[in-house]
């Protein structure tokens, strides 16, 4: 399926790489009052990820970009580390992260099997 079809995959992703960069931005404030992190160090990583975050969205549809995605999501895991909370929440946006590509595709696929089943009855009655 070419890149342009994936429409439901991009906005499926990009919501959840959005929310995600907001939880990202709240972590980083909680985490600046229980951690031993500077708050340099700690608004350092957490901007890069929520940048990250949102400069994704707009290359959804490059090959790569479900993989760093996936770094991404793994990276939000690790952050429990740092925020013990982070560990679940990581584990809930995996599965966003999941859902959205894995359901993402099936929604593109269906769209594009009527779209050729559509221009299949049409080519018929103009013969």
């Amino acid at each position: 399926m070419a890149a342009s079809k994936l429409a439901a995959v991009r906005t499926l992703c990009s919501s959840t790489l959005i929310s995600e960069a907001m939880v990202i931005g709240f972590a980083a404030l909680v985490a600046m009052r229980l951690s031993h992190v500077s708050a340099a160090t700690l608004w350092s990583v957490s901007g890069a990820a929520m940048v990250l975050c949102v400069l994704l969205c707009g290359v959804l549809s490059r090959k790569g970009a479900v993989a760093i995605g996936w770094a991404l999501q793994i990276a939000l895991i690790a952050s429990g580390a740092i925020v013990g909370m982070m560990y679940p929440l990581g584990v809930i946006f995996a599965g966003l992260w999941w859902a959205s590509v894995h359901y993402g595709r099936k929604i593109d696929t269906i769209k594009a099997a009527r779209a050729a089943q559509a221009a299949e009855a049409v080519v018929p009655a103009q013969a």
